[in-house]
C-alpha cells in the first residue's frame, strides 16, 4: 500500500522538496492533500502534476481564484487556516508532512497528532511554541513525530538502535550562516540581500534569515529537548563551517556518534518518510575523498544574541519560548522590508521577552493569546528603532 501524504507547505523549500521524493519514489507515496499559503501559480502546477483529493489556501482572498484555475480537475479546493486544521484528520492520511513556516503551523499539527497521524515534522516553530502540549499530545494519541530539519535527523539517526543507553550530551551544529566572522560593528550595516546568502543552505528568505542571526539554532535547541527529552543544558552548539556533520550524541561512555551526509534535505525528509527502511535514492551523496577539513567552534553569545535569547527562554519556560517566536516572527519581517537593522532584531525580541505578560503553566488558548500580545508588543517595539 502506498503511503498517503498531506504537505503542508508544498510550495516551501521543504515542501517542493518533499513533492521531489514523491517523484522519486512513485510506487511508495502518493500526495492527498497540498497546501500553500498564497503561491497560487506553483500551487495549480504541482496539483496538475500530482492530482491530490484535497488542496487547500491559507489565504481565504485567494480561494475563489484558486477553484477558477483548477475547475475541471477532481480535487475538493479549500480555503483557510481552520479548513487546513481540518483537513489533517483526513481518514485516508497516513503522513502529514508539516512544513508550514512559523506559527501558523501549530494547529494543523496539533489536529493531525489527535487524529494519530504519523508526522513529519519540518515546522519547528511548533515545538519552539507549544512543545509541552505536543509531547504530551504525541504520547496520549500514540502519534510518531519523525523529525525533518537535518540537525534533529542526524541525532534522530544516532539514536536508532541505542534503547535506554543515556544520552550525556547532544552535539548540534550550526553553518555559522555568512557572517560567522563579521564584527559587531560590521553586523550593524548587513542588509537582508546579504543575510539571504546562505554559504550552504538552499532555504526559505524566513528561516534563512534565522540562520543567518543564529535564532534558527536557538529554535533547534528547544526543539532538541523536546524530541529527545534531554535538558537543553545538556544540548551544546557548535559551529561546523561545512555543513557535513549533521549532528551528533555524545553517550554516558563517552563515545560520539555523528551523521554525516552533503548539505541536502532530500535524504532527511525520504528518511522520515520511509523509517524503519533506509530505501535506495539518486539524491546527492558525501564524497569524503572531496570533503575538506572538518572544523569546529564555539558560537559567540555577544555577536549572535539571538541563540542566547533561546537559551534564556527555554530556561525560563512557560510561554517565554513563544514569547521569542511571535517577537522573532515580527522582528524578521521587519528586517526584511528593510524596518529595522540586522541586530535591531535581537533589541526587539528581548523587549518583548521583557514585557510580554509570563504565563508558567500555559494551556493552548494562553498561547494563542501570548502570540497575540507578543506581536503587538514587537509591533510597538518596532516603532522606536
Amino acid at each position: 500500500m502506498k503511503k498517503q501524504l498531506a504537505i503542508l507547505g508544498s510550495t516551501g523549500s521543504i515542501g517542493k522538496q518533499t513533492l521531489d521524493v514523491v517523484r522519486a519514489n512513485p510506487e511508495r507515496f502518493e500526495v492527498y492533500a497540498l497546501t500553500a499559503h498564497r503561491s497560487i501559480d506553483l500551487l495549480v502546477e504541482q496539483v496538475q502534476e500530482f492530482r491530490p483529493e484535497v488542496v487547500c489556501i491559507a489565504d481565504e482572498s485567494l480561494l475563489e481564484p484558486l477553484r477558477s484555475r483548477l475547475e475541471g480537475l477532481d480535487c475538493k479546493v479549500w480555503g483557510g487556516a481552520e479548513a487546513i486544521a481540518e483537513m489533517v484528520s483526513l481518514p485516508s492520511i497516513d503522513v502529514v508532512v508539516a512544513a508550514m513556516v512559523g506559527y501558523a503551523g501549530l494547529k494543523p499539527t496539533i489536529e493531525a497528532i489527535k487524529a494519530g497521524k504519523t508526522i513529519a515534522l519540518a515546522n519547528k516553530e511548533t515545538l519552539v511554541v507549544a512543545g509541552e502540549i505536543i509531547s504530551r499530545l504525541a504520547i496520549e494519541h500514540h502519534t510518531p513525530i519523525l523529525p525533518v530539519d537535518s540537525e534533529h535527523s542526524a541525532i534522530f539517526q544516532s539514536l536508532v538502535g541505542e534503547g535506554n543507553n543515556e544520552i550525556e550530551k547532544i552535539l548540534l551544529t550550526a553553518s555559522g550562516g555568512p557572517f560567522r566572522h563579521h564584527s559587531l560593528e560590521q553586523l550593524q550595516h548587513v542588509t537582508a540581500a546579504e543575510a539571504l546568502k546562505h554559504p550552504n543552505w538552499d532555504m526559505g528568505a524566513k528561516i534563512t534569515i534565522d540562520s543567518a542571526g543564529m535564532m534558527n539554532k536557538g529554535f533547534e535547541v528547544i526543539e532538541a529537548k523536546w524530541l529527545f527529552d534531554v535538558p537543553y543544558d545538556k544540548i551544546e552548539v557548535l559551529i561546523h563551517p561545512q555543513s557535513i556533520v549533521h549532528s551528533a550524541v555524545q553517550f554516558r561512555d563517552g563515545a560520539v556518534k555523528a551523521q554525516l551526509g552533503a548539505p541536502d534535505m532530500h535524504l532527511p525528509i525520504q528518511f522520515a518518510l520511509t523509517f524503519p527502511e533506509r530505501v535506495e535514492s539518486r539524491f546527492p551523496r558525501l564524497d569524503l575523498f572531496e570533503t575538506a577539513n572538518l572544523s569546529f567552534e564555539k558560537p559567540d553569545l555577544k555577536r549572535f544574541r539571538n541563540l542566547q535569547l533561546a537559551y534564556d527562554a527555554i530556561e525560563r519556560g512557560g510561554n517565554m519560548p513563544c514569547v521569542l517566536n511571535a517577537a522573532n516572527e515580527v522582528a524578521n519581517l521587519a528586517f526584511r522590508q528593510d524596518k529595522c537593522g540586522f541586530l535591531e532584531m535581537s533589541d526587539i525580541i528581548a523587549d518583548t521577552m521583557a514585557k510580554t505578560t509570563y504565563i508558567q503553566k500555559p494551556t493552548y488558548e494562553d498561547y494563542v493569546a501570548t502570540d497575540k500580545e507578543a506581536r503587538q508588543i514587537a509591533l510597538e517595539g518596532l516603532k522606536k528603532v
